[in-house]
């Protein structure tokens, strides 16, 4: 892999899934990861295996089926768990498992009720267990974002040494904020003797809306793989979202320097499959899939449009997937938009007299 290469991996079918009310079928799943696939997502998280029977057979059915993109299960650090994943991906062409146990010191003192030599060690055996089973494995640390960096250091090196190809380091609770989550990613990169063998991954929530500006953040860093979901979808304020992640690398590729392998023309495609099935609207204004994110209604903004698209759209709406831009005609449209649409209908006016005048009246309606 290129070290300018971001790998995009997709927990929509399993995060996304997590959302309350947001359930899907195991058909549903397929159909979602069919999309995917041809979005030519790297990796596609199906779901959590052991979770349930309905979830096994939706990882199975997604990883019997999908070729040309990696299938991953996620597992806690417990061996029925992991002998589930593996169970699951048994005929993937990719498999991956992606194990993972909390770090920081609340959940490992209140929740895991472990001390962290327990933890590492334990991190230790579940590696090992899944590198048993498949060649990919993912290693994550729950609540990186309020674990201590030391300890982090500790077990990373240690899950590299069983046999972790990627690390992933998750802001579970939506907890941090970019100058802070890129300078940790940094730190760990720094720091651990073996970091190079591995390739770090970044998991961030939306609590305080930062989910997005964190994964840059830890991409600018060195991260190279971002887990995120179609439309944002997930668990409380939800995930990263990958459209808003692709096209940032995409449109900004002057200041980041990196890309992935995204056919963008997909992105609006997957975001109303993932919609209609799931039942949660996309918002209006949501960025790049939103209804209105190529849609212009200010008269200064449609003019600017018309005459040079680039005056107002940093992006094209073709690139995404939508049919094109689109002129909203309303009492803050100008002249230029409302002569422009006239002639998309078919009607030209043989003088501006006679162009004011029906703007005019055009204007009393608009209100």
């Amino acid at each position: 892999m290129s070290q300018n290469n971001v790998i995009i991996f997709d927990t929509t079918l399993r995060d996304g899934e997590q959302s309350p009310g947001a359930s899907m079928t195991r058909d549903e799943k397929l159909r979602i990861a069919r999309q995917l696939e041809k979005m030519r997502v790297d990796v596609i998280e199906a779901g959590f295996a052991i979770a349930s029977q309905g979830d096994f057979e939706a990882v199975k059915a997604i990883a019997d089926t999908i070729k040309d993109s990696t299938v991953c299960s996620l597992s806690r650090a417990l061996d029925a768990d992991i002998d589930r994943a593996g169970e699951a991906l048994a005929n993937a062409n990719s498999g991956r498992i992606h194990t993972f146990i909390a770090t920081s010191p609340i959940h490992m003192k209140y929740k895991l009720q472990m001390q962290p030599d327990q933890v590492v060690e334990n991190a230790v055996r579940a590696v090992k267990r899944a590198r048993s089973l498949v060649a990919d494995v993912e290693f994550s640390l729950e609540d990186a974002s309020r674990s201590e960096l030391d300890f982090m250091c500790r077990i990373i090196e240690a899950v590299i040494d069983a046999g972790a190809g990627t690390i992933n380091i998750p802001d579970t609770v939506g907890y941090a904020v970019p100058q802070e989550f890129g300078h940790t990613i940094s730190q760990l990169l720094n720091r651990i003797p073996n970091a190079d063998k591995a390739i770090f991954s970044v998991h961030c929530h939306n609590d305080l809306g930062l989910a997005v500006a964190n994964s840059l953040s830890a991409v600018a860093a060195g991260a190279r793989q971002v887990e995120c979901t179609v439309n944002g979808l997930g668990e409380r304020a939800g995930n990263a979202s990958l459209e808003e992640i692709v096209m940032a690398l995409r449109t900004r590729k002057d200041v980041m320097g990196l890309e992935t392998r995204i056919d963008t023309t997909q992105i609006v495609p997957a975001s109303r499959l993932v919609s209609s099935i799931t039942g949660f609207p996309v918002q209006p204004n949501k960025a790049i899939v939103g209804a209105n994110a190529f849609a212009h209604e200010s008269g200064i903004h449609q003019d600017g449009v018309l005459k040079h698209r680039e005056t107002y759209e940093i992006m094209t709406a073709e690139s995404v997937g939508w049919n094109t831009n689109r002129m909203v005609l309303g009492k803050l449209s100008g002249r230029n938009a409302f002569r422009t649409r006239m002639e998309e209908l078919g009607t030209t006016f043989s003088s501006d007299a006679e162009l004011n005048d029906a703007f005019a009246r055009f204007k009393r309606f608009g209100r």
